[in-house]
Order: structure tokens, then sequence, then C-alpha cells
């Protein structure tokens, strides 16, 4: 395909016809900016634009960029980890966090080399269109939409169950809880994607200001500078010992406690990849996505494995507080390992501190998960795998439809106020995993089949605006790596006694995802898409005739701000 050429593809239920030309795409660009120029472009003429509108690129470099760090600090880190850390031990944690980073971490490259060359709305589903199959595209798309509809329950209930930790608020409803959380996040969501930005911007810097305080904490108490003047060292890595076996005993049981914390791990980092969501309505995308998926790496290596080895020198894998409150479902920070530590060294302010960012947090990612939910389904509609009608845009460029429809499921954690908040909360976390390591692999395969398409139509990498290293090697590496733990990870359902339960929960989401496949696949007849045909330019012209301006720090303070933001 000349990147030039007249776009006329006669595959209506992806390309819907399109028949701009890529110089008529830019002076559309050029004389109605860019946001008419972009869907012009993608839907194919200004009728169906002037009709359902657009979303606008309202995120600017500092909501970009904490959006990134935000994504990658959720309740996995404050909560969900204490649980990984009885089950497998201090070392496990901390081997399964960096084993699962790394995989993590190219998986990122490869979605910002994607994400950076043609940045659009929910992009992940229509990456899939494109370069593999429309197929893949309606599967990861609703995949992708459920898992972010019922993480925002998760998340919901979290908060609800968080708050529960406080004394007095025990004894009031859950339900109330809920309520205020659900009108809460979904007024950050549905007046302005700016509106969106700017709270994700100061949920973030709270998670920030907090996970590196905790770590200086961690540092302080484990050299002896609590009230108790205990110097910890490595003490509990010896007794009582740095992995714990699961299931078996010795070297197995001690492999299969590590390779649990795989599964807890994609969880925490569940979520690291909306920033290429969010590219879509981000300012200067061809700057902005590649620094904040260049800084992916730092961010775990800073957060997750730094923070599991700081837990695990300040708790004994088998301390009794902790194994309570989590076999007991304890109400928020009672059940984080953090306070556990902050109890253990006799520092009485902060567990009440804690709490509230963790109720921060999960409220962060509520906040989140309806915003790359919502712009799921607008990219479905996009493609024509969703109702048309969820494309309508308001005049501050929300996809109103979209929003409210996905803001509907998160009316399921009121399931919760009859079933035990914690109890729900497991469930969803179950659901979710799985969805997300199957979203890992659908940007993965669509990377590879992206690099192919590069090649046959003749595009040199090396021009790319953002090109990762080491590929596809790296992509292959990950789908391996995020394959086995997808296919694996209901092991414990099976070894030591069938539980049925467990397995279905464990694996439901492997027919969900490849029946969504095939129900596409069947109905419409769909092909895989060949390299040489695959869509590499559609929507880009708009953002090639756009020149963002530079910005140029005026003093040090700047210098530093823009490095950071």
């Amino acid at each position: 395909m000349d990147e030039k050429g007249t776009y006329e593809v006669s595959n209506d239920d992806y390309h819907d016809h399109r028949k701009l030309s890529y110089d008529d795409a830019q002076h559309v660009a050029q004389e109605q900016g860019v946001q008419v120029g972009e869907a012009a472009e993608n839907f194919g003429d200004m009728a169906t634009v002037e009709q359902y509108g657009y979303v606008q690129r309202g995120l600017k470099s500092r909501h970009i960029q904490f959006i990134a760090l935000g994504g990658t600090i959720g309740t996995g880190l404050f909560l969900g980890i204490g649980r990984a850390f009885t089950q497998a031990g201090p070392l496990s944690v901390l081997l399964g966090y960096t084993f699962t980073g790394i995989a993590v971490f190219a998986m990122m490259m490869s979605l910002g080399e994607m994400a950076t060359w043609l940045p659009l709305p929910g992009a992940i589903p229509q990456f899939c269109a494109r370069y593999v199959d429309d197929a893949m595209g309606f599967a990861v798309g609703w995949n992708n939409w459920y898992s972010n509809a019922i993480t925002l329950c998760a998340e919901i209930s979290a908060a609800s169950t968080v708050i529960q930790f406080w004394h007095g608020a025990e004894h009031i409803n859950v339900a109330a809880w809920i309520s205020i959380i659900i009108v809460l996040v979904l007024c950050l969501n549905i007046f302005a994607v700016s509106i969106y930005g700017e709270a994700e911007f100061i949920f973030a810097s709270i998670k920030i200001i907090t996970i590196v305080g905790l770590l200086l904490m961690a540092l302080i108490v484990d050299l002896g500078g609590s009230p108790t003047h205990d110097r910890l060292g490595f003490r509990y890595w010896n007794n009582p010992g740095a992995m714990k076996a699961y299931i078996a005993d010795g070297d197995k049981g001690r492999f299969l406690g590590l390779f649990s914390t795989l599964v807890n791990a994609a969880f925490s980092y569940g979520g690291v990849e909306m920033v290429a969501v969010a590219a879509g309505e981000a300012e200067n995308p061809r700057y902005n996505i590649p620094k904040a998926v260049r800084r992916v790496f730092w961010r775990i290596l800073f957060f997750y494995i730094l923070g599991s080895l700081a837990i695990g020198v300040l708790v004994p894998y088998n301390d009794k507080a902790l194994l309570s409150a989590i076999d007991e479902g304890a109400a928020g920070a009672a059940a984080s390992p953090w306070v556990i530590a902050i109890y253990r060294a006799h520092i009485s302010a902060l567990p009440s501190i804690i709490n509230a960012v963790i109720l921060t947090s999960a409220s962060s990612s509520a906040n989140a998960f309806l915003y790359t939910g919502s712009r799921y389904l607008y990219g479905l509609a996009q493609i024509r795998q969703a109702p048309r009608f969820l494309l309508t845009c308001s005049k501050t460029g929300v996809p109103i439809y979209c929003v409210l429809v996905t803001a509907s499921i998160s009316l399921l954690t009121y399931m919760s106020c009859s079933a035990g908040s914690s109890t729900v909360f497991t469930w969803f976390q179950n659901l979710t995993t799985i969805s997300t390591l199957f979203t890992w692999v659908s940007i993965l395969i669509a990377y590879i089949k992206f690099h192919q398409a590069l090649r046959a139509q003749g595009i040199d990498r090396n021009t790319l605006v953002f090109k990762s290293p080491f590929q596809p090697y790296t992509a292959y590496f990950a789908l391996v790596f995020f394959s086995v733990i997808i296919l694996f990870q209901g092991f414990d359902s099976i070894a030591g006694g069938f539980d049925y339960q467990s397995f279905i929960t464990d694996y439901i989401g492997v027919p969900i995802y490849f029946g969504l496949y095939l129900i596409w696949k069947v109905l419409k007849r769909t092909r895989a898409v060949r390299p040489e045909e695959a869509d590499l330019t559609t929507g880009k012209a708009a953002l090639d005739a756009v020149q963002w301006p530079e910005r140029v720090p005026r003093n040090w303070v700047e210098r530093v701000w823009f490095w950071i933001a």
C-alpha cells in the first residue's frame, strides 16, 4: 500500500468503504483541526463526523505521564500482594513480580511502537482488526470491555471494603459507599476528558508520594529506625524462610509457590496498557506516548520490585495478623502487608493514612477503568463491531453513551451488599486476571503481524518515531511467557484435589475469548490479514499534517518538571 494512496477497501465490517485520500485528509486537518481530520479519515466522510462528533485531544503531557504512572500502582500493590506473600514467601514474590515485570515491559514496548505510529481511540481492538483478523479485533475488543467493566466493579468493591476499616463505617450499609463512588467516577468521566486527566494527575500524585514514603519507611525500619529500634535486616528470609512451599513439599512446592505469584503479579500489573488507550486523546502523541512507554521499566522496578522487596524484609510470611486478616477478609488496610509492617514497628498514626491512600488508589483505578472501558467500546463502534449510536460524542468530545453503558455494569457491585465485599472482590479479581492476560497476548500477536506488515510494505522501522528494541524477539518472548501463565494459572485447582469452582473461575475467560473470536469468524466469514494488505495508514495523515509546539524550558525548575511530566 502506498502511504499516500487512496483508501478504498471492500471489507464492510471494518473499513467501511473509506475513500479519503492521504492528501485530502491532511487538507481537512489543516483547515478544520486535527480532531476533524482524524475523524473524517477514520469514518471515511464528513457526514458521519457531523452526525456523531469525535473525541478530542484534551490530555496534556503531564496527564499522559501520570496516567502511565498511576496505571502501574493499584490496589494490587497495596492489598493483593499480601495473599501472594503469605502463599509463597518473600523471595518468590520478588522473583514473580520481576519476571512478570520484564514480560510486561516487553509487551508495552511493542504496544508503544504501534500506538506511536497510529494513536487511535481504544487502539488495541483496532490494531488487532487491522493487522491480524477482524475476528480478533472483535474478540479482544469485547474481552477488553468486559474486563474493564468487571475491574471497575472490583475496584469499587475494594474501595467500599477499605472504607469499613475506620470505626463507625462498618455499621453503615456498604451500598451507601458503593453509590457514592459510582457517582464520583461517573462525574469525572462524563463531562470532559481533561477533567478525567486532572483527576488521574491528582490521584497518581498521591499514590506516588505514598509509595515513595513507604519505601523510605521500609528502609528506616529495616535499619532499626522505628520506635522499637530493632534492626531487621533479612531476618525473615532465614526464619521462617525466603520461599514457602505451596501444595507440595520441598523444591517442587517452592517452585509451585513461585509460579503462583505470577498470576497475582499479572493482576497487579493489569491496566498498565491504558496509556495506549489514552493515545487517541493525547496532545502530541508521537512525543508523549514514547516518553511514557520508555519509563515503564523504571516504574516497574521502583514501585513493584522494590515494593515487594520492602514487604519481604518487614513482615514474615507467617505473621498471624496478616494470615488472619486475609482469611477473614478483613476490611481495608487491615489486610495490607504494609499496614501489618507499620503495626509491628509500633508506628501508630500511619495505618489510617495508608488506608486513606488505598481508598484513593481504588477510586483512581475505578475512574481509570471506566475511562478505558468506554474507549474500548468506542473503538469497537468505529470498526462496526458495536452499535453505531455508541460513536455519539458530546460537545466536549466524550463518547457519552459508551461511558453510560460501561458505568451501568458497575451496578453489579451491589452484589457485595449480600455476599460480602471481600468475597465479591475475589470473584472479580479471578475473572479479570485471565482477561488481562488475553489482552496482552492479543497485543503481542498484533505487534508481530504489524512488524511483518512494515517489512512487507517496504517501511523501514528506522524511520519510525519510536522503535522498540530487539524486535520481534521480545514480542515472542512475552507471548510465550503470558501463554504459559494462561495455560497453567489454575494448577492449584487441580493439584491436591480437584476444586471445580476454582477451576471454572480460573479458566472461564478461555472459552469466553475464543467464543467471541469464533462468533465473529463464522458470522462474518473473516480471513486473516496478509501483511502486504494490512492497513497501516488510515488515520495517520491528519496527525502527519500537525506540527505540535515544542516545549522549551525557561529555567531549571521547568527543565526538571518537563522531564517528569
